[in-house]
């Protein structure tokens, strides 16, 4: 019995990686990939605890490029409430919104990978930052700016941002998500 390699050729290779947005991703100068995380509790939107499958270790995780409204009442609620000039209860229940739309595309005990960039890994409060994909290859971020979940932000720079921003313009003009109630939040 003889054995022969079969090894694709250059449009299978091509093909397999065509529409693998999240591809994107894992190009980003300078940045770090780390496999093998579970979702452990999903806070609010834009912020995740999660857990190293081996080791056991706990993070608290902020997404990069977006800003997800708040889910209690806090110094941020006060402070979005006077920006947007919306009342603090009608942001609580958009919080609960993005929080709810978190909990169905990535619930706790969720496997993901987490991408986060060298030059900006913290946050203000120190918690991790980062790009979080998902099983089925999507990027979180991404898909809840896309929805309409959470607006693109500058907060927390991240090198996706202009196309966070194209993504967050068209949430707007499509009414998705949250913009269906407002357009700014």
């Amino acid at each position: 019995m003889k054995y022969s390699a079969i090894s694709a050729n250059h449009n299978e290779m091509e093909g397999s990686t065509t529409g693998n947005e999240s591809l994107k991703y894992f190009q980003i100068p300078n940045s770090h990939v780390e496999t093998f995380w579970i979702v452990e509790e999903v806070l609010d939107g834009d912020s995740l605890k999660v857990k190293q499958e081996f080791t056991q270790e706990r993070r608290e995780i902020r997404l990069y490029g977006l800003d997800a409204p708040e889910v209690h009442l806090s110094r941020k609620m006060r402070e979005d409430e006077a920006k947007s000039r919306i009342p603090a209860s009608l942001l609580l229940q958009y919080g609960l919104m993005s929080l709810d739309y978190v909990l169905n595309v990535c619930p706790p005990g969720t496997r993901i990978t987490l991408i986060t960039e060298l030059d900006n890994r913290t946050d203000f409060w120190l918690r991790d930052l980062a790009y979080v994909i998902l099983p089925n290859g999507e990027c979180l971020n991404e898909l809840l700016i896309s929805n309409g979940f959470a607006k693109a932000s500058q907060s927390y720079y991240c090198s996706i941002l202009p196309e966070y921003q194209q993504l967050n313009f068209l949430a707007k003009q499509n009414k998705a998500g949250i913009y269906l109630f407002t357009e700014v939040f």
